[in-house]
């Protein structure tokens, strides 16, 4: 079978000669990404402590303090509400910011594809005011929240459509849902305001003939029932030990695919070999034993998490070994 093969099998639980793969070389990997090519950052004078300052296509301000770090939004693109009359997103609906995507996806039949959305709704609109102004606005801005949502989701319906016209199997984003121990704001709401988002926009996927693959962070169990109810056909953990590989086996298994390295929270950090490759072997048997369902995956920031990358080359092994 080739890599594509292999992939869609192990989402449809079609029985894979092995679990996927999503290693750095020398060791397997299934995918292939490609993504969309939107405007270039606008680098700014870096305040303070610093290291850099940038404004990003949604106008939104971030500034980072290190070499590795992603960054955080220090000034949102929309600062007050009467501003969001004349917010103007960026078109994500431009065929021709995909041709990179369709060239490289028409050059490999053997991969499984993926490109990137910036996030579904939340992800994005969250940055648009910043986290913590838009969690506020959840509970005393309704009606704006939902103006800004309908603006944002119209542009991922476009970058939808244009993912699957360039050749695509799946869509991918990252929507860190999560705290430590809890889902960011009451279950509830979630399924009030953004249940109805992930609907649409997964079932938008799908009807193009995509899966659709969500990463995120912290502990957000109490919305796994929905997003399998939603749509989602995969969960990228990082932290797969924070919601427990028995509950998600338990209770999800065989309905949603999960696509992890070794927890980079709690097992990595011991640097114990032995605990490494049990976490591996418990993950490929109790996520993967479905007919398919797990992902070996690669956490691809060893700096940020304070490891060399010998501890995950521990994980890489266990996975190519035991994951047949």
């Amino acid at each position: 079978m080739t890599s594509r093969e292999i992939i869609k099998a192990v989402l449809d639980f079609r029985f894979p000669p092995r679990v996927g793969m999503a290693l750095p070389s020398p060791y397997a990997n299934d995918m292939l990404f490609a993504g969309r090519k939107g405007r270039p950052r606008q680098e700014l004078q870096p305040q303070g402590g610093e290291l850099r300052r940038w404004r990003d296509e949604w106008n939104v301000t971030w500034a980072s303090l290190t070499e590795f770090d992603k960054g955080e939004v220090v000034a949102p693109a929309i600062a007050d509400w009467s501003e969001l009359a004349d917010y103007r997103p960026p078109d994500l609906g431009r065929a021709e910011d995909y041709a990179g995507a369709t060239e490289a996806f028409a050059a490999d039949g053997e991969m499984f594809r993926i490109s990137y959305l910036p996030g579904f709704t939340f992800n994005v609109a969250r940055k648009l005011r910043k986290l913590d102004n838009y969690l506020c606005d959840l509970m005393l801005e309704r009606d704006n929240v939902l103006k800004l949502n309908g603006i944002v989701r119209e542009e991922l319906l476009k970058g939808i459509d244009c993912i699957a016209d360039a050749g695509a199997d799946a869509i991918m984003f990252g929507e860190d849902w999560g705290t430590q121990d809890r889902l960011m704001i009451a279950p509830e709401m979630w399924r009030e305001l953004f249940r109805p988002e992930f609907e649409e926009l997964a079932s938008k996927a799908h009807q193009r003939g995509l899966y659709v693959v969500m990463h995120s962070c912290g502990k957000m169990t109490d919305i796994i029932e929905d997003l399998i109810e939603c749509g989602i056909d995969c969960l990228q953990f990082d932290q797969p030990r924070l919601h427990g590989i028995n509950v998600l086996s338990d209770r999800f298994g065989g309905r949603i695919s999960f696509w992890c390295p070794v927890d980079i929270q709690t097992t990595l950090q011991t640097r114990d070999a032995e605990a490494i490759r049990r976490d591996a072997q418990i993950m490929i048997e109790k996520l993967g034993g479905f007919g398919g369902g797990f992902i070996a995956g690669y956490y691809n920031g060893n700096e940020a998490i304070g490891l060399s990358p010998d501890v995950q080359d521990i994980a890489c092994k266990a996975f190519t070994e035991l994951g047949t």
